[in-house]
């Protein structure tokens, strides 16, 4: 017990000395702190222990153990690490696969500044930003209150690649005066995308409305439509759908006349056969001749 605690009893035991001793009506006794003493007919008082009413509330975290955090590559990453009652507890953040030490406070320790803690004035929260998330970003992170003995949590960040889709196959054949419709949806990701660029062989066509080119985006569905309404020859190319923080995905559109190439292509390999075949024939000929 410390000095101020032991002088802080003694007041109290003072003040209740010259309340029971002094003028006036005694206040009733309870049944919880007053007892009477038959054989000497006096009251005594009890009172909690000094201790109990000094006790400091006890440190815990109030985020939960093990607790998992998914982010996509280049986006923000935040591990969150709320400390109940912490005192003069110091948070440190250590990136467990390797026992890096990568904040201490709001200090980061580490060279790789993408990581930093943050903390406002009066709060219980201390979370690990983790700036332009890279895969090998991914793995177990530690959350560490100073104490006798240390005491920890942590905190797993799983990192995943968010990618375009452009539904379909990977090639389109059309007749001119056909309309011309690509899909591309968003998958793998954690947060709507900022923007959706669409790009014919490498001219951005987003706002290309004189050429008949009709770009609609939704980024809460993580969908972009491109329509075109009646292609010609010159819509003929690649097509790449490029949302941010995202792989491009792309498909090649074949405006032609006449017959479908993608019926002479599945044609061809009975072809190629048939004419290999007669080649091996007039080598077989040849060679009996020879003989």
């Amino acid at each position: 017990m410390s000095e101020g605690q032991k002088c802080l009893r003694i007041i109290v035991l003072l003040i209740h000395i010259v309340i029971t001793t002094g003028e006036g009506p005694s206040p009733l006794p309870t049944s919880e702190s007053t007892t009477i003493r038959e054989d000497q007919n006096e009251l005594t008082v009890s009172f909690p222990p000094i201790d109990d009413v000094f006790a400091t509330p006890e440190k815990h975290f109030g985020t939960e153990n093990n607790t998992v955090v998914t982010s996509q590559t280049g986006s923000t990453a935040l591990l969150p690490c709320v400390i109940r009652n912490i005192g003069d507890g110091i948070v440190s953040w250590i990136r467990r696969k390797d026992y890096h030490l990568l904040t201490v406070g709001l200090t980061t320790y580490s060279s790789d500044q993408r990581f930093q803690a943050i903390h406002l004035q009066h709060s219980e929260d201390w979370t690990l930003k983790v700036r332009f998330v890279q895969k090998r970003d991914a793995g177990i992170y530690e959350c560490q209150v100073s104490s006798h003995p240390p005491t920890s949590i942590f905190l797993r960040l799983n990192v995943v690649e968010a990618r375009a889709q452009i539904s379909g196959p990977t090639e389109k054949y059309l007749k001119p005066g056909s309309m011309l419709r690509l899909q591309c949806s968003v998958v793998q990701t954690t947060e709507a995308p900022a923007f959706v660029f669409w790009y014919h062989n490498s001219r951005m066509i987003n706002y290309d409305v004189e050429r008949g080119i009709n770009v609609t985006t939704d980024p809460e569905q993580r969908l972009s439509d491109l329509l075109i309404p009646a292609a010609s020859v010159s819509h003929a190319g690649n097509y790449t759908c490029v949302p941010n923080n995202a792989v491009p995905a792309s498909i090649y559109v074949h405006i032609f006349n006449g017959e479908n190439p993608a019926a002479m292509q599945s044609s061809s390999p009975s072809y190629f056969h048939l004419n290999c075949q007669s080649f091996l024939n007039i080598l077989i000929t040849l060679n009996f001749i020879i003989r």
